[in-house]
């Protein structure tokens, strides 16, 4: 299709067990993967897949949100209490923008699908984006955390 002229580029969004496969194969030029802190089954894709050349978009950045704020699961969420994330929120910070920040600190992501629910958590998110990635600390502390959770 690219040879004949008819698409310039393509894309997938695909998930375990099927994405190594998929960027194996060198055909695609972005992968639209899921990733949160909450649900780091791709963690390890993601980088392979931005190793390969090809783009990559991230998707379910904030888990779906706090459950009661947006559409989160609760389970999901136990996992935020086990690692005792809230000791790692900086000053005025939501958990929701952390988990924003923290899906920005990837360094295998190139852009961030953020859904949204109403203009104040737009705006919510804005804030995150405008603080930046996590510091390279507490990212790794926080991922040394939510290991000890499994």
């Amino acid at each position: 299709m690219r040879t004949q002229g008819k698409v310039r580029f393509i894309g997938i969004s695909s998930t375990e067990p099927h994405l190594d496969t998929y960027i194996g194969w060198g055909v695609f030029d972005t992968f639209q993967i899921p990733y949160s802190a909450l649900e780091r089954q791709h963690e390890a894709s993601i980088q392979k897949a931005a190793d390969s050349g090809s783009g990559v978009i991230l998707r379910g950045g904030v888990a779906r949100g706090e459950p009661g704020e947006g559409l989160g699961n609760a389970d999901r969420w136990k996992t935020w209490e086990a690692a005792k994330l809230d000791e790692l929120l900086a000053e005025g910070e939501s958990r929701t923008q952390f988990l924003l920040r923290f899906t920005n600190s990837h360094p295998g992501m190139h852009t961030n699908i953020v859904g949204t629910k109403n203009p104040e958590h737009l705006l919510d998110n804005l804030a995150a984006a405008a603080r930046g990635p996590l510091s390279a600390e507490v990212y790794a502390e926080t991922k040394k955390r939510l290991d000890a959770t499994v």
